[in-house]
């Protein structure tokens, strides 16, 4: 049994890795200001601390009173529209924030940290498959609080003994397949959870931004990977990370790239109906194509998802949706 601490644990990606953690019969610390997150969809048998990862004197004194092996970090703001529209909020959150909360980890002695980041820090692949050494372009001040917070563990770990995984997510989607999590996101952009939304008339339609990208169709395409297999991912890499002792970076993702109409497509299979939906413009510096090189994660684990199929993944995030009514 290893003892993980993890911020933003009450959150849609979080709150799914603690479950797996429990489940493989781990100890696990969730901090969350519950700003976004919900105390619904934590585990029982994890422990919630509400606070603020800049707290630093709380922070201190949670690592000192416990024995972590590993500190996960989720905690941050993920809306791209949103960056753009408030820049430095993003900065203070993912950047400044996370910063302070990192290096307390480090100087009290927690020093192997698994960091969520982003496939957004390589911007537009033009498309192309993108590789965890492919050039760091990212586009938005979302991506690049991501990337600023990357360059700095990886300072870190040169000054001191310190290892990490960062892991690029793709686009994470799908729900706990027992219902014990899933997203909970107000206001949502996901597509896939804005998808289920109007499926469940929670919405009335839904808006596909731009149909005369480069792609088969003119909708943007994604990499999308259900939430679970990316929970098992944190496990391996966890696993990886205390054995060996070595830092890495790998992108989560299948390697498999769907078009919005490929989604909206197999949802109404699905239903059994048509989704309504209107088209409008595209979004500001918009990335029509992102689809991860899934080869590093392949090599170094030989790992076989359980759940790369584009339906499964849109039925349990229904399945989920239809739950929150």
């Amino acid at each position: 049994m290893k003892n993980f601490l993890l911020t933003g644990g009450a959150g849609f990606i979080g709150s799914h890795v603690a479950h797996m953690l429990i489940d493989n019969g781990h100890k696990v610390t969730i901090i969350d200001n519950l700003i976004t997150g919900s105390k619904k969809i934590i585990p029982r048998k994890a422990k919630l601390i509400q606070c603020d990862i800049s707290n630093k004197k709380k922070i201190t004194k949670i690592i000192s009173s416990n024995n972590f092996d590993i500190v996960m970090h989720f905690a941050g703001l993920t809306k791209v529209d949103e960056s753009i529209k408030f820049p430095k909020k993003y900065d203070d959150y993912n950047f400044k924030r996370a910063k302070i909360f990192i290096q307390t980890c480090f100087e009290n002695n927690l020093k192997k940290i698994i960091f969520s980041s982003t496939a957004s820090v390589y911007g537009n692949p033009k498309g192309k498959k993108v590789s965890e050494n492919d050039k760091l372009k990212p586009m938005n001040p979302y991506a690049k609080s991501k990337l600023k917070l990357e360059k700095f563990i990886i300072k870190r770990s040169k000054e001191d003994n310190i290892k990490y995984i960062i892991l690029r997510y793709f686009n994470v989607a799908g729900a706990d397949q027992k219902k014990r999590s899933g997203m909970i996101a107000k206001a949502s952009t996901n597509l896939i959870k804005v998808i289920c939304e109007v499926a469940t008339g929670k919405r009335e339609k839904f808006i596909i931004n731009g149909n005369n990208f480069n792609t088969k169709d003119g909708t943007t395409i994604r990499d999308f990977i259900h939430v679970s297999d990316l929970a098992e991912i944190h496990n391996l890499s966890a696993k990886y990370l205390i054995k060996t002792k070595r830092s890495q970076i790998f992108n989560c993702g299948y390697g498999k790239g769907f078009s919005i109409m490929d989604v909206i497509n197999n949802m109404n299979i699905i239903l059994k109906n048509k989704l309504t939906f209107s088209i409008g413009k595209p979004r500001k510096k918009d990335i029509y194509f992102s689809v991860a090189n899934t080869r590093k994660f392949n090599r170094y684990f030989k790992w076989k998802p359980k759940y790369n199929n584009l339906q499964f993944i849109l039925k349990t995030a229904l399945n989920w949706e239809k739950k929150q009514r």
